[in-house]
C-alpha cells in the first residue's frame, strides 16, 4: 500500500489487479458502506442456497485493501455446492441452523465437519469446497476472504454450462456417462432464455 486509500472507480475503465482510483475529491462514506448482508436473503434457486457477496463490486472502498465478506442463506436441505474461490482464502461463521461442511486436498483428501451457531470453519484457497444445511430450519453464515474479489467458480456451471461448450466427448470421458447424462445435466444448468 501507498496510499491510504483507492476507492474503485469501475468507470475509468483501467484495472491494474484491481480498479483504478477515483479521484480524493469525489470519495465519500457511501464507498465505504454496504446493508446488503443485514437480512436473510430470499432463497429461490434449485440447490436452496443464495450468496450475497459483499467485495469490491458492492463497496468500492475494498479496492486494494484485500478483504471482503458474503453471507450465504440456506434452505432446510440447501447446498451451496461445490466450488473453489481461486484468488482467497475462506472463513465461515454460522449466524444460525447447522451445516455439514468440507473442501478437498489436491491430494484427493476430504476434511469435513458439521459446525453450528457460533461455530467457524476455514476453506484453504482455491480449493474445492462445499456447504449443506442438513437441518429442518434455514441457516446462514457469514464467510469472509482475503481478497476484496475472491471469484467463485462453481464445478459444475463451470464445466456443464461454459460458453463455448465444454466438448461433450471431454464430459463423457472424464466422468464416464455417456452423452445423455451429459444433455440432461446441461439442459437443467442452461442459462434461462427470456
Amino acid at each position: 500500500m501507498l496510499q491510504d486509500l483507492c476507492v474503485a472507480n469501475p468507470a475509468a475503465g483501467i484495472k491494474v489487479n484491481g480498479f483504478a482510483c477515483k479521484p480524493d475529491t469525489n470519495i465519500t462514506a457511501e464507498d465505504f458502506f454496504f446493508a446488503g448482508l443485514a437480512k436473510p436473503g430470499i432463497v429461490n434457486s434449485s440447490v436452496g442456497s443464495l450468496v450475497t457477496g459483499a467485495n469490491v463490486e458492492k463497496i468500492p472502498g475494498l479496492n486494494t485493501l484485500g478483504v471482503s465478506l458474503g453471507r450465504i442463506d440456506y434452505k432446510p436441505g440447501g447446498l451451496n455446492p461445490p466450488h473453489t474461490h481461486p484468488r482467497a482464502t475462506e472463513i465461515v461463521f454460522v449466524l444460525e441452523g447447522e451445516l455439514d461442511v468440507g473442501f478437498i486436498t489436491t491430494a484427493n483428501k476430504l476434511f469435513s465437519k458439521s459446525i453450528k451457531q457460533g461455530e467457524i470453519f476455514v476453506f484453504p484457497r482455491g480449493l474445492v469446497h462445499f456447504q449443506k444445511n442438513n437441518g429442518d430450519k434455514p441457516a446462514s453464515v457469514l464467510s469472509a476472504f482475503n481478497s476484496q474479489l475472491p471469484g467463485t467458480q462453481s464445478l459444475a456451471m463451470t464445466l456443464f454450462a461454459a460458453t463455448p461448450e465444454v466438448p461433450d466427448d471431454v464430459l463423457t470421458k472424464a466422468f464416464q456417462v455417456g452423452t445423455k447424462e451429459v444433455d440432461k445435466i446441461k439442459s437443467r444448468l442452461a442459462p434461462k432464455k427470456s
